[in-house]
């Protein structure tokens, strides 16, 4: 079915005149908000500029009566800490949709989107009736060790009941859209003005002004996900250059971290350190294990390294190798050896024409990826659904 013969008014019009305009958004999360700085808080700081955002996290159990706790960020974001009592009856599904009743009533939640990033969050607010659902699928989290074996059915779920479903990758999109007539692959973006301070000569953190030269670094999370093997033996490869780890470990002991003298973790740094940090590095790494967890994945440092204007190193992750391996901007490797000759030619030609000419590629591939461009583009998709349902009863997939 076509839309030939269907008059139908501007939808930014219909959006804006139309009681959903102010519509609340709540989203429901895995992962804390003030844990990693990432895509979630990203995309939903900058819907706080548009609607009443609430950022509900998972349950957590203690010795309160069941109910939760509301802080607000920087960003205006609500964000939502639900809780169990322990001694409470193990219908846990039951309480958790009671908890959730209470927060809509209380805070007049009335017309509203739902936008998920768990699909086991389903489970206990598939009652609600939204204004429209959008499936977020940032990650094959299936996949992450110690994932919930009820991931798979609660997603099958979600897919059925959100008129939007959004992919943080291409790879990941590929192996979703057969599943949903409305899906949309969103690779990590970018924050262009935050991470190109990097490029400038920043005064040093004191827990890295003393690391000698060369530095190779990462950040993000320390999981099952980095290939802890690589970095050590890289490490044991050159003794003389230096390995800079910043993250929290997760998942996994500490203790089976390697501790070569020439490997410092720094721990978990905010998102306003990052850039700092990466400026005196000489090479960012992206040194991902080659397994189930990280097959799906799209690395949101990837474009931050790059937009920091640091040379980038990676294993062969798909999401890495196309589109940036295939164009040059980021050097794909296989093992520790092949890390190493990157590197060694990297550091021979950091000021030469070659670099500057490389760096001139980074920001035109980087020209038209943003935050801002991937919000906007969520939010046209989403307004253009809502229109769509408010003047036909049906979704968009049969105007298309």
């Amino acid at each position: 079915m076509g839309c030939e013969g269907i008059d139908l008014p501007p939808i930014e019009a219909v959006f804006y005149q139309s009681k959903f305009y102010n519509m609340d958004l709540v989203c429901f999360s895995h992962l804390h908000w003030n844990f990693v700085y990432q895509r979630p808080q990203h995309l939903l700081s900058r819907f706080a500029t548009q609607y009443r955002v609430f950022y509900v996290q998972e349950f957590e159990f203690n010795d309160l009566e069941d109910g939760y706790t509301i802080m607000e960020s920087k960003e205006n974001v609500l964000i939502v800490i639900p809780h169990l009592n322990n001694g409470g009856h193990s219908d846990h599904l039951s309480r958790q949709r009671t908890v959730i009743n209470d927060l809509f009533k209380a805070k007049k939640i009335l017309n509203y989107l739902l936008w998920y990033y768990t699909p086991l969050s389903l489970l206990y607010t598939d009652h609600l009736q939204p204004v429209s659902t959008v499936y977020d699928c940032m990650d094959e989290l299936s996949a992450f060790k110690f994932a919930n074996p009820q991931l798979g059915e609660a997603e099958r779920l979600l897919f059925k009941k959100a008129d939007l479903v959004f992919t943080g990758g291409n790879n990941l999109y590929d192996a979703k859209k057969h599943l949903h007539h409305n899906i949309h692959p969103f690779p990590s973006s970018i924050d262009k003005e935050h991470f190109s301070i990097a490029r400038g000569k920043l005064e040093e953190m004191e827990d890295q002004a003393n690391i000698p030269h060369p530095r190779l670094g990462f950040f993000g999370v320390i999981d099952e996900r980095l290939d802890i093997e690589l970095i050590e033996a890289a490490a044991n490869l050159r003794p003389d250059w230096q390995f800079v780890i910043i993250g929290p470990v997760v998942k996994i002991d500490a203790a089976t971290l390697p501790r070569n003298t020439n490997i410092h973790y720094l721990g978990s740094k905010t998102y306003q350190e990052l850039p700092v940090y990466i400026s005196g590095w000489d090479i960012a790494l992206i040194p991902f294990a080659l397994n189930e967890s990280t097959r799906f994945i799209s690395p949101t440092k990837t474009p931050e390294y790059l937009a920091a204007g640091k040379p980038v190193i990676s294993s062969a992750i798909r999401d890495v190798v196309y589109p940036y391996g295939k164009q040059g901007l980021v050097h794909i490797i296989e093992d520790a050896a092949g890390l190493v000759e990157k590197a060694e030619f990297e550091l021979s030609r950091v000021t030469t024409p070659v670099s500057t000419q490389w760096l001139a590629k980074v920001d035109e591939f980087l020209a038209s990826n943003s935050w801002d461009i991937t919000w906007f583009k969520m939010h046209e998709l989403i307004k253009k659904e809502i229109y769509y349902k408010q003047h036909s009863g049906t979704k968009t997939a049969q105007y298309v």
